[in-house]
């Protein structure tokens, strides 16, 4: 079994490839949407406006709105009002403000509604969404001070009109079962793209498994003593090393390149571990059970990234349709990303994930005995 070992792991040092697919690329995505997301998470809404009214509340209109967090306001004085809503039919600006003139004058009077006119292009409802909520949210602090007017002419007490206007809600926002205030899809992106690589081994392992049988050194295993599980445990445990090895990489560089917070250590720890043994366990079976490198390459690719899409690494399971969140339920990346999720974010204990820990093993010795199963089929199929 030694002697496996240290051919395999002689095998994935020296293969091209081997580096660049297993360290190099997931950092290349960690990096590349680590930073796409993270632009998104600092970019800001612009508010473009045209002020025909140019009153003092007019003015105070477009600093309340300028003055939202995320909010930027922005007016182009060298076009027309009808170029720029031009530009919004044509897609060159998402949306237009138009503050009218006689604004500020029926905020005060009261004389008949102050309307504003919020043009938007059809095709970016996602961006004006917010813009139109804010607005509406900002109008109705107008017309709470429209009704205090009114109430106060017809004679009505400060004391009843703050009554009649209390509001008959309040929301508490109150956080629970989290350790940081502010998290970034950073959070998102490092465990996933680590677990979603980590299933990129079954390639490697099926090109070994291939190679050996193609070479002739699977055969001789017939005119040996040793045990199929003593072979297969020799194949299994390079492989091992190798996504231990990639995951305390990639962690680690999601910690010190974006300070991703990595919890309790003991906890992610083990979470690797019972990845890594998931990962390979699958690699073993898949190697066994594909007729040649081009069907294994299409069945690990609909592993790796179909259980990548369904199981939440690219995004937040809660974002996807409900029968979408189903099917991630029984692929093992939804386990491992939320066990990551649950120690990184929420300061889960080894405890705390046991089920995750069962449940990827449970992938992992399920595809040693698929393998044990399958390999005097193997065997036999072994070039002489």
């Amino acid at each position: 079994m030694l002697g496996i070992i240290r051919k395999e792991l002689k095998l994935l040092v020296r293969g091209k490839g081997n580096f660049f697919f297993l360290i190099l690329m997931p950092i290349l995505f960690i990096v590349l949407f680590g930073s796409i997301f993270s632009g998104i998470g600092n970019s800001s809404l612009t508010v473009n406006y045209v002020d025909l009214d140019h009153s003092p509340i007019s003015r105070q209109l477009v600093q309340e709105v300028g003055h939202i967090k995320g909010f930027v306001t922005k007016t182009d004085t060298s076009a027309t009002l009808q170029a720029q809503i031009q530009q919004v039919k044509n897609g060159k600006l998402s949306s237009l403000l138009v503050i009218p003139k006689g604004f500020g004058t029926n905020i005060l009077t009261g004389a008949q509604p102050a309307k504003l006119a919020f043009y938007q292009n059809a095709t970016d409802s996602s961006l004006n969404g917010p813009i139109a909520s804010a607005l509406q949210a900002i109008s109705g602090g107008y017309q709470t001070q429209h009704q205090v007017a009114v109430l106060r002419k017809e004679g009505v007490n400060p004391a009843t009109i703050q009554k009649i206007l209390q509001p008959t809600v309040h929301i508490q926002s109150i956080q629970e079962n989290g350790t940081s205030s502010n998290l970034t899809m950073i959070e998102q992106v490092v465990p996933g793209y680590t677990v979603m690589f980590v299933f990129f081994i079954i390639l490697n392992m099926m090109r070994s498994f291939i190679g050996e049988k193609e070479s002739g050194m699977l055969s001789r295993l017939r005119s040996t003593p040793m045990k199929p599980l003593t072979y297969l445990i020799g194949m299994w445990i390079p492989a091992l090393i190798a996504v231990l090895i990639q995951c305390v990489i990639l962690l680690g560089f999601g910690h010190f390149a974006y300070g991703v917070k990595l919890g309790n250590l003991g906890a992610i720890s083990v979470i690797v571990l019972a990845l890594g043994i998931c990962g390979t366990g699958i690699g073993l079976a898949i190697s066994l059970l594909v007729r040649g490198e081009n069907q294994g390459r299409g069945i690990t690719m609909l592993i790796s990234i179909g259980g990548a899409a369904v199981g939440g690494l690219w995004a937040p399971t809660q974002l996807m349709p409900q029968f979408v969140q189903t099917i991630g339920y029984f692929t093992p990346q939804y386990w491992a990303q939320s066990a990551f999720q649950a120690i990184m974010m929420r300061g889960a204990q080894i405890g705390d994930v046991w089920k995750t820990l069962v449940i990827l093993l449970a992938f992992g010795v399920g595809g040693l005995v698929v393998a044990l199963w399958r390999f005097p089929h193997f065997l036999q199929t072994a070039s002489d």
